[in-house]
């Protein structure tokens, strides 16, 4: 696949299955990250490679950051089964430099370009993968639990694997020109 089809055609994949990206995929994929946009060349990023029993492990935290929260049985549940949708989870964390010129906001935008490059990456070797956020990444259970620092940003987490089923119709893009204003 060249790389403006890969661009033209991404989707995100939620349903995910085994094999999970492994030994060079898997380099690839966080080599991919690493090349992000970055400006002052601060590297304000972190990846948490979540995998096998790590999966479990991070489920447990999850579940006890729904105890916390008081979000009842159900939810507390859907928490510890969340990490088992796809076999393997990249948390990725703007680990944010404070004593820059470079402000926060593009520090996190920057570890955000992590999570599109990682995910395109799988994609380009056949994976899928699907960049999931949501209340977890601002829960202080979460956080402490993947060793955020005060002013770390959790900017998401990429589940990836192998697609279970190819989708039957093709995503539809918007019309490019309700979006763009030539100036």
């Amino acid at each position: 696949m060249d790389a403006l089809t890969l661009l033209l055609t991404r989707r995100s994949m939620s349903h995910l299955t085994t094999p999970a990206p492994e030994g060079q995929s898997l380099d690839n994929i966080l080599a991919a990250g690493m090349r992000a946009p970055d400006h002052g060349t601060l590297r304000p990023w972190h990846f948490v490679v979540i995998q096998n029993q790590g999966l479990d492990k991070f489920g447990q935290l999850l579940e006890k950051a729904a105890i916390n929260a008081n979000l009842g049985k159900e939810a507390e549940e859907k928490a510890k089964k969340a990490p088992l949708r796809a076999p393997l989870i990249i948390a990725v964390i703007a680990k944010i430099v404070v004593d820059t010129k470079i402000p926060a906001w593009e520090q996190v935008i920057t570890a955000g370009c992590c999570v599109h490059a990682m995910q395109m990456a799988a994609v380009a070797q056949g994976f899928g993968g699907i960049w999931r956020t949501g209340s977890w990444t601002s829960d202080p259970v979460v956080r402490s639990g993947l060793a955020c620092q005060q002013d770390d940003k959790i900017v998401g987490f990429l589940y990836l694997g192998t697609p279970k089923f190819n989708p039957t119709m093709k995503s539809s893009s918007a019309d490019i020109k309700d979006f763009v204003t030539y100036f």
